[in-house]
């Protein structure tokens, strides 16, 4: 008589941040390879007329916050690409910062992709523009309310696209 594996579907929770300092979006979905869905998505915003230092802390706060309410499988993180302006590139590289520690604190492991693996992962065009890439996440998310921040579509396809990764292991 032979013997069959059963094929146990795990369903995990993956939270994709789109690292930003005025305004940071998050996605959380839950996937289990074949089914996504969204936990909870949002904006965490800073005041300009706050100092640095205090705007930093908020966003630690915030998403540390996330991170032990919701317990994440995964952090997927947008890499840094920016050629032009270096003061908001550093700005992000310190909000990252503070992610990546707050991720190793809470042991949940960090994936990182690049813009144009990001479009290339959703859409299957690395050259794909917002629209297409909005598109896409709201057909893989079977939801077409979802908020109309562009924050919030790129961490939603972070999430999505790490979920393609994590869920596998």
């Amino acid at each position: 008589m032979k013997t069959f594996k059963k094929f146990i579907q795990i369903s995990r929770k993956i939270l994709g941040i789109d690292p930003g300092y005025g305004r940071l979006g998050f996605g959380l979905i839950s996937s289990d390879g074949r089914n996504n869905k969204i936990i909870d998505s949002g904006l965490i915003a800073t005041t300009p007329q706050k100092c640095w230092e205090d705007r930093l802390y908020e966003v630690a706060v915030r998403v540390e916050a996330i991170l032990k309410e919701r317990k994440p499988d995964g952090v997927i993180l947008e890499k840094i690409f920016f050629s032009r302006n270096q003061k908001t590139a550093l700005k992000i590289s310190e909000i990252k910062g503070v992610i990546l520690y707050l991720a190793k604190k809470h042991k949940i492991p960090v994936l990182e992709f690049s813009p144009n693996e990001l479009k290339l992962g959703i859409t299957g065009y690395g050259l794909a523009d917002k629209k297409q890439v909005q598109y896409a996440v709201k057909m893989l998310l079977k939801d077409k309310d979802i908020s109309k921040f562009d924050d919030v579509f790129d961490a939603l396809a972070l999430a999505l696209l790490g979920a393609s990764h994590l869920v596998r292991r």
